[in-house]
């Protein structure tokens, strides 16, 4: 297995959202998150994937995840949102609270296929601790995907660094 960096933005200040496109093939791909924090305390990270470029709003996102923490173990499932929390838990402004992972996305430039993607990332909340959340999205739509939006529920994303790699 082979990654092909598609694209990547490091945030020099901070964005509102940020879109990843490349996706224009039938392989698997990889979106890699570093060090992505908010501009603002005690705010969820959501995810939604772009056709041609733009955020799809539709209500056709369906989820399963574990919210994995020092406490315990819950379960996070839902279905017909309109975008999906990546981190199952709030970043905050404090030191490392941030948001890092591997989401490998499948089908997504297949429009005869409903978009898939593998979840698994860690994170810090100076509330929660260190947790995880392993899990799957499946957008119902069967459309040719070019990639994903991320943001923050509310404010801005101060930091990151967002690459996108074809895996060969």
């Amino acid at each position: 297995m082979a990654l092909t960096q598609v694209a990547t933005n490091t945030l020099t200040s901070a964005a509102s959202a940020v879109s990843i496109t490349g996706i224009d093939t039938d392989d698997v791909y990889q979106l890699h998150l570093n060090n992505v924090a908010p501009s603002a305390d005690g705010k969820y990270l959501r995810v939604r994937f772009t056709e041609s470029g733009t955020a799809n709003t539709t209500s056709n996102y369906d989820y399963a995840q574990l919210f994995l923490y020092t406490s315990g173990t819950l379960e996070l499932p839902g279905v017909n949102g309109d975008k999906v929390n990546i981190n199952n838990h709030t970043n905050g402004t404090g030191t490392s609270e941030t948001t890092n992972g591997i989401y490998t996305i499948f089908n997504a430039n297949d429009s005869s296929e409903y978009t898939q993607m593998l979840t698994e990332s860690v994170n810090l909340d100076s509330s929660a601790g260190v947790y995880g959340s392993p899990g799957g999205i499946v957008f119902t739509v069967a459309s040719a995907v070019d990639g994903v939006s991320l943001y923050y529920d509310s404010g801005n994303i101060a930091t990151g660094t967002f690459t996108l790699y074809r895996v060969t």
